[in-house]
């Protein structure tokens, strides 16, 4: 179930994103009066699932849900029909179109995106407000990674510098790892400040190491709610109680209990519970992935995580949605340095990896929130100047407006087709990421 969940928020994110990136295009294409000949949700090669035509444009939906497209008259596209140039250009084509006609056209998706990007931030903001938690209020510290241990950090550690900088909310720590070059962290231990000395950049010691919670709060763990094949549920747990320990071992954190949990693969285990006041103690077995069934009560609804709530009027929203794109949109650029280790390359994903960033559940304020995150990163893939994506049209047409003459068209239907080969490559060696990582369980 909760696959179909994140698939489907995949599916309805990507279709609207699709749909107005090429309506960025389509608009200034009709309104140039260049002829649009079809316009796509998802591609469809051989056959669509629907289709219609109005007037000189064919809309349909395709079968393979990786994108889409626009088919502008005269232009050279990924379709790489090139019939049509073998003739006199036409008054509706875009090739008859003047360059910098042709260039609002092309830069229309990404700025379609963009504007989307901002536009969600902002109405997220005003719709939900913005709930955030102080560093000083981190009632527990951190819980760690095993795997970067040998970094120094402790339990309980609370992060409380970056490179000397003070962190303010907890949020903004992860984010700011991975858009800055840090080099040491200072913690907060038992109300003593250390600071730890990085061998290297942390977020590249994070990619290297295949660290992707590299740090999480640690909480009491009360249960929120049963899973419906999980023991849990027969065994007599009720929602609220808190767990203190399995078997011998006695903890309260939830990351110690999982973890302790984990251990036991189809065994009975004593679970000691806290249930009004009353610490009491329920047997029952785990399953073939060592869980129980059952969903701890989140950070945020516990009394002693001091969580603050931002409301903002729709004239605040504007500015702050802004400024979140802007933000989100700089560090993500600023973290494809990554990309250029062997390391960072194999965290290239394809839509498997898309789908996992939704929530295992259907929550609308997480949902828009990912998919602003996505129109940002729509928006830059495709202004990277490389044949057969917008940039790379882009690119030709700053040419020609600079020199005065159009790129040959022969160069023109090569560069395309090298353009389209590179993205078929990376789209392979994406999934051959994500199929790697599920069958290793890593993903």
């Amino acid at each position: 179930m909760v696959a179909l969940i994140k698939a489907a928020q995949l599916i309805l994110s990507l279709s609207i994103l699709v749909v107005l990136h090429e309506l960025g295009h389509f608009a200034p294409a009709k309104w140039f009066k260049t002829r649009v000949e079809k316009f796509y949700l998802f591609f469809d090669p051989g056959f669509s699932l629907f289709k219609v035509k109005r007037g000189e444009t064919e809309y349909g939906i395709g079968w393979l849900p990786l994108g889409g497209y626009v088919k502008i008259a005269g232009m050279v596209d990924e379709s790489m029909d090139t019939e049509a140039l073998k003739e006199e250009p036409k008054p509706w084509e875009f090739r008859s179109k003047p360059a910098w006609q042709r260039l609002i056209i092309m830069i229309g998706g990404v700025t379609v995106n963009l504007i989307l990007g901002f536009f969600i931030y902002a109405m997220v903001f005003f719709v939900w407000g913005e709930d955030y938690l102080k560093v000083e209020d981190v009632p527990y510290g951190l819980h760690f990674e095993d795997r970067i241990e040998f970094l120094g950090f402790q339990e309980g550690d609370n992060i409380v510098a970056l490179n000397g900088t003070p962190t303010v909310e907890y949020d903004d720590i992860r984010r700011s790892i991975f858009s800055e070059t840090v080099l040491n962290v200072t913690v907060d231990r038992n109300g003593q400040e250390i600071v730890l000395e990085m061998p290297e950049d942390l977020g590249q010691i994070f990619i290297d190491s295949n660290v992707r919670q590299p740090f999480l709060l640690r909480c009491p763990t009360f249960i929120d709610s049963l899973t419906e094949k999980g023991s849990a549920i027969n065994c007599g747990f009720q929602r609220a109680d808190q767990i203190v320990g399995i078997n011998e071992m006695r903890g309260t954190y939830f990351q110690d209990i999982a973890k302790e949990i984990n251990k036991h693969i189809n065994e009975e285990i004593d679970v000691h519970i806290i249930r009004n006041g009353v610490e009491q103690t329920i047997t029952c077995k785990t399953d073939t992935n060592g869980t129980i069934g059952f969903y701890p009560v989140a950070p945020n609804r516990i009394e002693e995580f001091n969580y603050q709530h931002r409301s903002f009027s729709f004239g605040a929203a504007i500015p702050a949605g802004f400024v979140e794109a802007k933000e989100i949109l700089e560090g993500y650029v600023l973290s494809l340095r990554f990309l250029f280790s062997k390391s960072g390359a194999t965290q290239i994903g394809s839509f498997i990896t898309l789908g996992s960033i939704f929530d295992a559940s259907w929550n609308w304020e997480v949902f828009w929130r990912t998919t602003a995150f996505l129109s940002l990163i729509l928006a830059f893939m495709n202004l990277l100047p490389i044949p057969a994506l917008d940039g790379g049209h882009v690119a030709f047409l700053l040419y020609e407006m600079v020199a005065g003459k159009p790129a040959p068209q022969k160069f023109l239907e090569r560069a395309q087709m090298v353009g389209v080969v590179i993205l078929l490559g990376l789209m392979v060696f994406a999934i051959g990421n994500d199929i790697y990582r599920w069958l290793t369980d890593a993903l």
